[in-house]
This record gives C-alpha cells, sequence and structure tokens, in this order.
C-alpha cells in the first residue's frame, strides 16, 4: 500500500520541475521550458534535491549531468506525469467531438499499414480534434511495453505475445509469399523445394525475435537461406523486387506490397498458422469513457478490415484488401 502521509506532503508541481530538469538537464533551460523564473526552479531542484538526498544534477566541467539515481529516475517520472495528466483530464461526460485529447498506440509497421490508417479515419469522423499516435515497436521493447503499459493507452500484437492482459481480437490474418515478378522458379507456384532452395529475406530471425510462419518452416523441416534481414513487414517488397529472394508477408499487407514493388503476391505450399490480431490494454483504462471509445473506434476499423480482406488473395492478384 502506498504511504498516503508521504503523498500527502508531496507537491505535483515537484515532478513537472523534475521532468524538465531531466530533459534539459540544466535550470535555465528547464526554466525556459516551464515558463518559470529561474530562482523559482533553483528552489525546485533544492527541495528535490532534500527529497531523494541526491544532487539529481551533477556538474562535469562546464555542464551538467544526471547522476546515476536521476537516470533511473527519467522513466518513471515520464510515466508518472502521464498518468496524473489522464487523472487530471478525465471528465464524467466526455463528447469525443469536442475532444483534443491524444491516444497513443504502439505497433509494428503491419498494424500500422493495415488497421492503423482505417481507425485514424474513423476517429477523425467522429472526433476532429482527437489525434492518435502510433509508435512503431520491435520485439525488443515488448517487454518494456508491457511495463509501461498503464502510461500508453494500447498496443496491437498477436495472440502468443502477450497473456493475463484485457484485449479485444481485432482481425484473423495469414501468410503468403513475395516474389519479383520476373522470378521464373515460381511461375509454376510456390513448392518447398523452391522456398528451401531460394534466398529470403526475413524481417526477425533470431532465438527472441521470430515470426510464427518463420517457425513454422524450421517445424516442417525447412532450413530458409537468409540472404537480408530487414526489420519492417512494409519494406519487404523492396528488398524482393529484381532479386531472386522470397519473402513471407501478411495477407493484408499483399496489396500494398504489390503498389510498392514489381512483385507477384504467392500462395504457401502449406498450410500456414493463422494470425489473430488483437488491442491490448492495462486495466487501468477498463472504465474509461475515452477509452472505450477508442476501443470502438478500433472495433469498427476491424471490421472494414475484415470485410475488405474476406476473399483470398489469389498469386497476382492486387489491391482488393487496402484502398
Amino acid at each position: 500500500m502506498p504511504d498516503e502521509r508521504l503523498l500527502s506532503r508531496l507537491d505535483l508541481n515537484l515532478l513537472v520541475a523534475l521532468d524538465a530538469l531531466l530533459v534539459e538537464r540544466n535550470v535555465t533551460r528547464a526554466a525556459e521550458r516551464l515558463r518559470l523564473s529561474q530562482p523559482s526552479l533553483s528552489a525546485a531542484l533544492a527541495k528535490l534535491r532534500r527529497h531523494f538526498d541526491d544532487p539529481i544534477l551533477a556538474r562535469r566541467g562546464n555542464q551538467y549531468e544526471l547522476t546515476p539515481l536521476a537516470a533511473r529516475l527519467a522513466e518513471h517520472t515520464t510515466m508518472a506525469l502521464e498518468a496524473a495528466r489522464r487523472v487530471f483530464d478525465s471528465q464524467s461526460q466526455w463528447d469525443p467531438s469536442e475532444s483534443e485529447r491524444e491516444f497513443v498506440i504502439h505497433g509494428s509497421d503491419y498494424a500500422m499499414a493495415t488497421i492503423g490508417p482505417r481507425a485514424a479515419r474513423i476517429a477523425h469522423e467522429q472526433a476532429p480534434g482527437v489525434r492518435l499516435r502510433f509508435v512503431p515497436t520491435t520485439p525488443e521493447t515488448i517487454d518494456d511495453l508491457r511495463m509501461r503499459l498503464p502510461s500508453i493507452d494500447a498496443l496491437i500484437l498477436p495472440h502468443g505475445v502477450l497473456s493475463q492482459l484485457p484485449h479485444m481480437d481485432l482481425f484473423h490474418d495469414d501468410w503468403v509469399a513475395l516474389a519479383a515478378s520476373e522470378n521464373t522458379r515460381v511461375s509454376g507456384g510456390l513448392t518447398m523445394k523452391t522456398l528451401a532452395e531460394s534466398p529470403v529475406v526475413f524481417t526477425y530471425h533470431t532465438r527472441f525475435a521470430f515470426t510464427s510462419v518463420g517457425r513454422q518452416l524450421e517445424q516442417l523441416g525447412v532450413d530458409p537461406w537468409v540472404e537480408a534481414k530487414v526489420e519492417s513487414f512494409v519494406m519487404l517488397p523492396l528488398f524482393v523486387e529484381n532479386t531472386p529472394r522470397l519473402a513471407l508477408i501478411q495477407r493484408h499487407l499483399s496489396p500494398l506490397a504489390k503498389r510498392m514493388a514489381d512483385i507477384q503476391v504467392l500462395e504457401l505450399p502449406f498450410k500456414p498458422v493463422p494470425l489473430l490480431n488483437a488491442l491490448w490494454w492495462h486495466a487501468v483504462h477498463e472504465p474509461d469513457p475515452e477509452h472505450r471509445w477508442l476501443r470502438e473506434v478500433f472495433a469498427q476499423a476491424s471490421t472494414e478490415l475484415s470485410i475488405a480482406g474476406a476473399e483470398p488473395t489469389p498469386a497476382g492478384a492486387s489491391d482488393a484488401a487496402l484502398r
């Protein structure tokens, strides 16, 4: 349980001052950032130093550096400020058409390229002043994001990465292959032999970062000849065009891939493990009417995307799934 006596003695303005000092690492610049006088911020710094029993800023020559404690405080301070803003921005009656709130959603470039634009359009139609900020993630940042979920609004990930968190299922997807249009080795369709013998470009292919279809290939006894890696699903077609390489990509991204490069889309010679993408959030957001609206926006975007991509995309098909 938090120490209520300690909290009652703290001034929220000190948190704002601490954040500015940690970002600027300079009293003068921090004061300018907050539009305060330098003596006022110096007084706040003195209070912070007494509270933490730490100098916070340590002079090194003509500059100041964060102390080890201050460096550890930096992320906690950002999260605490964001949580405080959410508390005081909350309203008993919330009208999205009059709101100017910013929602922060993390996800891969695959999520941003598929459901992201639809969600942004629907949000604009219902709430022109609301902003959706999409932030890219990598497998290495997932554990960090799990800890930061109270301070962000949502995370778009397929099932199998997160668990035991509130979530809403969005849309199903599966996998197809990309090949250059002039690649004659796949003119009769993709076979396991061609897949095993061709160079490929992968997104994630390490012990801790991998795709479900990449892991499935290994289980089928195929050791891919990984000639290139690019940690972006959207960039895959550019690394396939005018090369003998193959790439594995989510079906919903294939129309965009064909618009980006001179490539063909091929069905896989095995049944790929399907993807079920979901919107994940921390339980602290569960009763928030603003967050409920955000979830409804993504539910509508998911329905649109599922309808647009309802028909399988055959080899050579183009822009049915994205508009």
